[in-house]
């Protein structure tokens, strides 16, 4: 039997005490109290389309700041979003806009295609001088149903990437998914999967946080709703699935969704919509989860994001139906921005551009 020297329980103190010091740190993290009122400028609507999504790089290339949303007509209804969603393309000189759409970056392409009717769920990242445009995508017999949803839409959603060398295009898309449903009805994605996070590890591999559903409960919904994490060596996979839940409640069949992943200071975080105050008691909410490794995830000492509520530039703050889809914005290695979709009513959807102190 080996006994461990000085060194070595040194060593391993070493790494405790390092553990232990990250963590520590990471519960300083407080997004909340880094929000800013909102610019006029950082409102990005439009009369005759639902904004939904919003996720932003600056180019290289000609330094303009581009956003890719999602959108859809608003006469189809809201719930349209599962059978009419493209992601669109504006560009801006500012992060806080204003951004005057330039075109569609993934347009409808036919029921052929596994993505060939809806794009939506957009997050964009700059890896090794190409442009990741991670997406859902889906395809099905095209009703729309609003105010209801179309499952059979829904349960096809499946999660791609588009790649470029500039972002204005063009955007090589795929025959098939990056991540696809598990062939065991059991699996805890075995029904659809969206939602689709990604960012880089410290060791040059890239992690996907992704929302994922189950056959476990009655259909056409199905369920539970959890999110998984997958990991693979190039930002286009293969990625390969950890199959464990993370962010979770006990007793909550779908606890939270659209979440954005990011790794700063030797920790990664996650920022997540809480469906009904499972995690704190401001109800529908963003809130901050924390990991050491990408695979185990804790709530953050300051949990709370954002309730339901945003503060224009002019002072007023504005009670919301829905605050959704967080993503932030980098410059430089700074938390620039928080982007989110906004539903004053169920009426009408728009993006904002959140500054961050």
């Amino acid at each position: 039997m080996k006994y461990l020297n000085n060194f070595d329980l040194a060593i391993i103190f070493c790494i405790f005490l390092s553990f232990d010091t990250i963590a520590t740190k990471a519960q300083d993290l407080n997004i909340g109290s880094m929000i800013q009122p909102i610019p006029t400028t950082a409102k990005f609507i439009n009369d005759t389309s639902y904004i939904w999504c919003g996720t932003l790089v600056k180019s290289h290339i000609d330094k303009k700041y581009h956003l890719f949303y999602s959108r859809w007509p608003r006469k189809y209804g809201m719930a349209a979003w599962v059978t009419s969603s493209e992601v669109a393309h504006a560009v801006s000189d500012s992060p806080f806009g204003p951004f005057e759409f330039k075109d569609v970056a993934l347009p409808h392409r036919g029921a052929k295609y596994w993505d060939g009717m809806y794009t939506h769920n957009p997050t964009v990242h700059f890896f090794n001088g190409k442009y990741y445009l991670y997406y859902a995508g889906n395809f099905g017999d095209g009703k729309i149903t609003s105010p209801q949803l179309n499952m059979t839409h829904r349960n096809n959603q499946r999660i791609g990437v588009a790649i470029a060398d500039d972002p204005n295009g063009p955007w090589k898309q795929f025959a098939q998914p990056i991540i696809d449903i598990s062939p065991d009805t059991t699996a805890h994605d075995a029904q659809m999967m969206a939602n689709p996070s990604v960012t880089q590890m410290p060791d040059g591999r890239y992690l996907m946080v992704y929302k994922a559903v189950a056959r476990k409960r009655p259909q056409p919904f199905g369920g539970p709703v959890v999110h998984l994490t997958a990991i693979a060596e190039k930002p286009e996979g293969p990625f390969v699935k950890q199959n464990k839940p993370i962010f979770t409640a006990e007793n909550v069949d779908f606890p939270a969704e659209d979440p954005f992943v990011w790794y700063q200071d030797n920790c990664y975080y996650a920022i997540v919509k809480d469906m009904k105050g499972a995690f704190t008691n401001a109800g529908r909410s963003l809130v901050l989860f924390y990991s050491l490794d990408g695979l185990d995830w804790k709530l953050a000492k300051h949990p709370l994001v954002s309730a339901l509520n945003i503060t224009w530039a002019d002072g007023t703050t504005q009670k919301l139906h829905a605050l959704e889809r967080p993503q932030l914005f980098f410059e430089n290695g700074k938390i620039v921005a928080l982007l989110c979709a906004v539903n004053e009513t169920l009426g009408h959807s728009y993006n904002v551009q959140i500054p961050l102190k």
